[in-house]
């Protein structure tokens, strides 16, 4: 974690961003090329996102439990449970709204296509929360953000399990890592 800290450290802010989208879109690519071999078609998690406001609803309100219950526990555990190298900081400490939210959109987006829409849609929700998890390689050294990762990605996969709708899901998504964002941008949270 040290030398991991230390490298974030290294970075400028254009590096670090750079490197987040292009993570972001090998995840995407990712995706897609797994839907073509495994269901026949490159856009299959695309056909899983159906617009009604009960999806909405949902990923709203589930989005919001995740941030009151995360602001909670950042007030009541110790603050190295949450250390993750810096990274959070980095990525959304100086940036705007606006920016905080397109970065928290193409997460959402990129990740829950692959995860919920391709691995979970053909592994089941267990294999694909733990893959989840393990691609947040950072919290592999920091048992509680490792657990915690794979009971949110439970949580995500339930949800999409119950809606069958990864709209909902992405909103859900979006909604947590754009509100703990701009938590880290206004030092609500560090």
């Amino acid at each position: 974690m040290k030398k991991q800290g230390e490298i974030i450290k290294q970075l400028t802010d254009r590096e670090l961003l750079l490197n987040l989208y292009i993570t972001q879109f090998i995840i995407l690519i990712l995706a897609f090329t797994l839907s073509r071999f495994l269901f026949g078609t490159w856009f299959y998690p695309l056909e899983l996102i159906t617009w009604d406001l009960q999806a909405v609803t949902l990923g709203v309100i589930a989005g919001l439990l995740v941030v009151l219950l995360e602001l909670i526990l950042v007030k009541w555990l110790p603050k190295h449970y949450f250390d993750d190298g810096g990274i959070n900081e980095r990525v959304f400490q100086k940036r705007s709204f606006l920016h905080i939210a397109f970065i928290s959109a193409v997460v959402a987006f990129s990740e829950e296509l692959l995860f919920r829409g391709v691995l979970q849609t053909y592994l089941g929700l267990l294999p694909a929360s733990i893959i989840f998890a393990l691609i947040h390689f950072r919290y592999l050294h920091k048992p509680f953000l490792f657990v915690f990762t794979v009971i949110l990605s439970l949580f995500l996969g339930i949800l999409y399990w119950y809606t069958g709708n990864l709209l909902t899901v992405m909103i859900c998504h979006f909604l947590i890592d754009y509100l703990l964002g701009i938590a880290i941008r206004l030092k609500i949270v560090k």
